[in-house]
């Protein structure tokens, strides 16, 4: 469900993507098996952004945070940081951006090479000026 959420807002159906997290938000609460509930909150902010919800969005992806920070999912959080922070820095909240992503991205040492850290890593550059 979270693959096809992201792929309807990739297609520009972010209504659709939204209608497939809420279904895997209600999985979530009937299995109880909450290892993507981060992911779905951070999705949801994506699909948000899109449809120019900044202020939805943004409540999406701290709470993308806080389930990740509560289950100690450091991937999880580097993903909503990552997204909250190129949020705010495009509303030119640079230093509250670095400030938030810079540690979270300082917890890896492995795996630096992959999609999300290095994403993270130009991030954090571009944040640097």
């Amino acid at each position: 469900m979270l693959t096809l959420a992201d792929a309807y807002g990739m297609a520009a159906q972010p209504q659709q993507g939204l209608d497939q997290l809420a279904e895997a938000a209600k999985l979530v609460e009937t299995t109880h098996e909450r290892w993507t509930e981060a992911e779905i909150h951070r999705l949801r902010g994506r699909l948000l952004l899109s449809m120019h919800e900044h202020a939805a969005a943004e409540d999406s992806y701290r709470r993308a945070l806080e389930v990740a920070r509560r289950q100690s999912a450091k991937f999880w959080e580097l993903r909503a940081a990552r997204d909250l922070a190129r949020l705010w820095c495009d509303q030119g909240k640079r230093t509250e951006a670095r400030d938030l992503l810079s540690p979270i991205y300082g917890w890896f040492t492995e795996g630096l090479e992959t999609r999300d850290l290095n994403e993270a890593k130009h991030l954090l550059a571009d944040l640097a000026y």
